[in-house]
């Protein structure tokens, strides 16, 4: 399992369910914040929804098909990163995030995402990653920007969340793409 040290008493370990309390109590934290544009706070909102989350990622993992990453800044999950979907037969991906409020603005999610694109890329042969982000989610489109990530267009009303429809702008970077700006 790919895990890496980020630098500043941040690790991106993976996320697996022997950790759904430590997830549940993260989410409690932060539940508010994150579930203005992401469903994790909503299904993850007791131990049997944070185990179930996770024992369905443990599936994806073992099937190769997406994983989850938690992001611990000095030993306390503040965050996480996946790929929610991974297709090796047509070498995509899509990479999601979240994180708690008092996390923010450090950093973390550009340097968690950037860890597992360079996986992905690198050691697993994804050509494309996708990023997916609500039009009206500025600090998700913020991080596809430093990411080098193109803007393909936008979804009209594609994400129905807590009874809402938003656009979601779509966003990806290519595996050349990504080598070439490395360098």
């Amino acid at each position: 399992m790919f895990e890496a040290s980020l630098g500043g008493g941040v690790r991106l370990r993976p996320l697996v369910p022997e950790l759904a309390d430590e997830l549940l109590k993260h989410m409690d934290r932060g539940r508010e914040f994150i579930g203005r544009y992401v469903a994790i706070a909503d299904v993850v909102s007791d131990a049997a929804g944070a185990r179930s989350f996770l024992d369905a990622y443990a599936a994806k993992t073992a099937a190769d098909t997406g994983r989850i990453w938690g992001v611990w800044s000095d030993d306390v999950l503040v965050g996480g990163v996946l790929f929610r979907t991974m297709d090796f037969r047509m070498q995509t991906a899509e990479a999601g995030c979240w994180l708690e409020p008092a996390a923010t603005g450090k950093g973390l999610v550009t340097r968690s995402v950037s860890a597992i694109i360079d996986w992905a890329i690198e050691e697993r042969g994804i050509h494309r990653v996708d990023w997916y982000a609500a039009t009206r989610n500025a600090a998700s489109v913020a991080v596809a920007q430093r990411l080098g990530m193109t803007r393909e267009g936008v979804l009209r009303e594609a994400y129905l969340h807590r009874g809402e429809r938003y656009d979601m702008e779509v966003w990806s970077v290519l595996a050349p793409e990504w080598i070439a700006r490395e360098r």
